[in-house]
């Protein structure tokens, strides 16, 4: 049988599973999952959890040519757990899927359900031959 659910529909239903956990924690747990397209869609969801929880103003993965991923969010600039370098590249393949952009680099706006809400996010992706990075901007 096949799973007619969106990326972006399983990025929501895991912000539902994850909403009373707290987000970090989960985030440094993920480097050890098994299945990396899995990994990424929790990693999303996470993101986007911290965020709400933290105001964050914006959270940023960049993977450089060499393989890093680095984590950062701007509300204070500090990195945050890191999803490994397997599930941080698929970050880029499913964030580039939800936001249906086209090439390497793009933004969309992108809601995303929460239980009984939803928050508007834009998902930006960046691509120069340094590093791709994919941003996470929440709102004012």
């Amino acid at each position: 049988m096949l799973d007619k659910r969106t990326l972006h529909m399983k990025v929501q239903e895991q912000c539902d599973c994850f909403a009373e956990t707290d987000p970090l924690r989960e985030m440094a747990a993920l480097k050890s999952e098994p299945d990396v397209e899995e990994g990424a869609l929790k990693w999303l969801a996470l993101a986007v959890l911290h965020g709400i929880n933290d105001n964050a103003k914006k959270i940023s993965v960049s993977l450089s040519a060499d393989g890093e991923v680095t984590v950062t969010a701007k509300y204070r600039e500090t990195e945050l757990p890191s999803p490994g370098s397997s599930i941080g590249s698929k970050i880029f393949d499913v964030a580039k899927g939800i936001a249906h952009i086209e090439g390497d680099q793009g933004k969309m706006p992108i809601v995303i359900g929460i239980r009984d809400s939803s928050i508007e996010v834009e998902f930006k992706l960046k691509h120069d031959k340094e590093e791709n990075k994919v941003v996470i901007e929440f709102p004012e």
